[in-house]
C-alpha cells in the first residue's frame, strides 16, 4: 500500500479523543470514518485500519482488545492469514471469534450445507438457511461483523488431492473437522507446507484441543496411525453439544491468537482434555518437551 503525505493527514484529522473503560485517552477512528477513507482513497477498510494503528490511532471496534494486545499485537493480527477447515459447529465458532477479534484475512473451507440437525449448535446455520453451503454462510456472516476481514471462501470437500493447494499462504491452519481420516490428511497437508496447526473435537459435553508445529508427530499421539482410526470420532455416539462446541472453538481461538503473537504457553505437544459434566481440565504430556 502507497502511503502518501495526503492520506496520512486524513487518517490524522478523522482521529477522536477517546477513553478506555479505566478513564485512560486514546485516539480512535470509528467505523464510519474507516468506512469514508476506504471509499476516498479506494483501498479497504483493513488497509484503513492497519495505516490506522501504525500510527497509534487505535480503531475502535479493537479499543477492548488493547488492554491485553498492544497496537502493534493487534497489526500482527490484521497481518494474519489462518485457514478454517470445515464451518460446522467448531468451524463457526471459531471464524466468529477470529473475525470479531481482528484476523486480517481467512480461509473457509466446507463443502457440506446446512441441515437441520446442525441448528442446535452451529452458528451460521439457521431455519431459513437449510440447504446453504456452509462456506458461502460463514463468508457472509464475516462481511455483516466484520467487513475489514478478506475472505477466501472453498466451498469444497478437502481431501488428499487439493489439502496442500487449499492451505497454502496461511500462518495458522484450524482443524474443525469431524472426521478422523480428513483430520490426518489436513495434518499432514500442513506439515507439507510448514504450517502451525490446531486441532480440537468435541464429543458430548467435552473435548480436547492440542496445537502441533510441522516437526512434531501430532495427531498420532492421540489417534495412533492414519490407517488404523476410525472415520468418526466419539462424538458419533456421544453427540455434540452446543455449550461443548463454543468453548472449544474458544480454546483454539486462544492457540491460534498465541501462535501469531508469539506469547504465552501453547498446548504443543499436549492435549488439554475437558469435560463440562465434571468440571474437569486436563492436560496431558504427549511428548517430551
Amino acid at each position: 500500500m502507497k502511503v502518501t503525505a495526503g492520506f496520512i493527514k486524513e487518517i490524522e484529522k478523522w482521529a477522536e479523543k477517546c477513553a478506555f473503560p479505566d478513564g485512560e485517552p486514546f485516539r480512535g477512528l470509528s467505523l464510519p470514518a474507516a468506512t469514508a477513507l476506504s471509499q476516498k482513497f479506494g483501498l479497504s477498510r483493513g488497509q484503513i485500519e492497519f495505516a490506522a494503528l501504525e500510527r497509534d490511532i487505535i480503531p475502535q471496534r479493537y479499543a477492548r482488545n488493547m488492554r491485553s494486545f498492544t497496537p502493534q499485537d493487534q497489526l500482527a493480527l490484521l497481518s494474519a492469514r489462518v485457514c478454517v477447515v470445515g464451518q460446522g459447529g467448531l468451524g463457526g465458532g471459531v471464524t466468529e471469534i477470529l473475525a470479531r477479534q481482528g484476523i486480517g484475512a481467512l480461509t473457509l473451507i466446507d463443502g457440506d450445507r446446512f441441515e437441520e440437525s446442525n441448528l442446535n449448535r452451529q452458528l451460521f446455520s439457521t431455519e431459513s438457511g437449510l440447504g446453504e453451503l456452509k462456506a458461502e454462510a460463514g463468508g457472509n456472516r464475516i462481511a455483516s461483523i466484520n467487513a475489514g476481514v478478506s475472505v477466501t471462501r472453498h466451498p469444497v470437500f478437502l481431501d488428499k488431492t487439493n489439502a496442500t493447494d487449499l492451505v497454502a499462504g496461511a500462518d495458522v491452519v484450524v482443524d474443525c473437522l469431524d472426521s478422523l481420516k480428513a483430520r490426518f490428511v489436513l495434518e499432514a497437508a500442513s506439515k507439507t507446507a510448514g504450517i502451525p496447526f490446531v486441532s480440537a473435537a468435541v464429543a458430548g459435553a467435552g473435548g480436547h484441543v492440542t496445537t502441533i508445529f510441522p516437526e512434531d508427530r501430532g495427531l498420532r499421539l492421540i489417534y495412533g496411525e492414519p490407517d488404523q482410526a476410525p472415520t468418526a470420532g466419539a462424538e458419533a455416539s456421544l453427540g455434540t453439544l452446543p455449550f461443548a462446541v463454543t468453548l472449544l472453538a474458544t480454546l483454539e481461538c486462544a492457540e491460534i491468537t498465541k501462535i501469531i503473537l508469539k506469547k504465552g504457553g501453547l498446548l504443543r505437544n499436549r492435549l488439554l482434555v475437558v469435560d463440562m459434566m465434571d468440571n474437569t481440565f486436563e492436560v496431558f504430556q504427549l511428548a517430551p518437551q
